[in-house]
């Protein structure tokens, strides 16, 4: 069988509560960049949800799928950099600091075969049998068999969240309920609508103005003024300004002073404590830019107060 060129990727549906199910396992949710790896003899592809090749970017990664012993291979993943606390975190992925890893958790084909309609089950045992865990690729960690248990751990460790799969799920394209996530912290992408002048000592910019699309409307939720550094600053100042527009992008309202707005183009991770009662983010930090999704796809979550 022919190997396909790009597949797009399965993706877990946002639940507010965790919960266990019979035939459920429950992994770690890792902060990082969602990868597809592609292997056809020795060439690789790395590609991520915007389909844009990351080999380059990972090098070291691509060497390590290429010594994998099937000619024709696809893996799902998260390329991540572990803290000394071995927690993923997007933010020294994004500075560059550290040594990615590829967390892989899927085997979508392998050696001529589609394994896209075996069960979970099926295909985790394909991947078990091909990587053995090493600092640059490694299976995905799973936690305690009782998803409640599975939680607990992942709220104790520190993790970004838990993901719950049912084992018995084919590997489908899109958003779906046989994969569910349950964050731990809060994290999310936000669109970059604009900014505000900096006060005092701060170079380039005070704060970023935030925004996200419900219902087809792009709206306001809030700013963040924390997480930069001198180099961050400068480079969302050198990104924001060819941006730079008259007219706000917002359907509502951005009640600052001295906003300056921005076309809507710009994909920022925010961390932040909870949404108040009207939707807006409490205590964010700026994580780092993305470039692996388009902003028209960013949404205020349905579990948004």
């Amino acid at each position: 069988m022919k190997m396909p060129r790009a597949i797009a990727p399965m993706l877990a549906t946002l639940t507010r509560e965790p919960s266990h199910q019979e035939g459920w396992v429950y992994e770690e949710k890792y902060d990082g960049d969602r990868i597809l790896a592609y292997k056809e003899g020795r060439q690789i592809r790395m590609l991520s949800r915007n389909m844009i090749d990351r080999k380059d970017r990972f090098p070291h990664i691509a060497d390590a799928i290429r010594r994998l012993r099937p000619a024709t291979l696809i893996l799902d993943g998260e390329v991540v950099v572990f803290d000394h606390n071995n927690v993923s975190r997007f933010q020294l992925l994004q500075q560059g600091k550290g040594t990615p890893a590829y967390a892989v958790f899927d085997c979508l084909f392998r050696d001529g075969t589609d394994l896209r309609r075996e069960p979970l089950s099926a295909r985790r045992a394909a991947l078990e049998q091909l990587i053995d865990s090493s600092k640059v690729l490694l299976l995905s960690r799973r936690l305690a068999s009782n998803g409640l248990e599975a939680f607990r751990i992942a709220k104790e460790r520190g993790y970004e969240g838990l993901l719950a799969k049912d084992a018995s799920s084919r590997y489908t394209a899109g958003r779906s309920k046989a994969w569910l996530k349950v964050k731990v912290h809060q994290e999310d992408e936000f669109v970059i609508v604009g900014f505000t002048k900096p006060g005092g000592a701060r170079k380039y910019l005070g704060a970023l103005l935030l925004g996200a699309y419900h219902k087809g409307k792009l709206r306001f939720v809030g700013k963040v003024g924390t997480g930069f550094n001198a180099d961050s600053l400068a480079m969302l100042h050198r990104k924001l300004q060819p941006l730079v527009r008259d007219q706000s992008p917002l359907s509502d309202q951005a009640r600052e002073r001295d906003a300056i707005f921005v076309s809507p183009d710009l994909v920022a991770q925010i961390s932040y404590q909870e949404w108040t009662d009207d939707r807006k983010l409490r205590q964010p930090v700026f994580l780092g830019l993305r470039d692996d999704k388009s902003a028209r796809d960013v949404h205020i979550p349905e579990t948004a107060s």
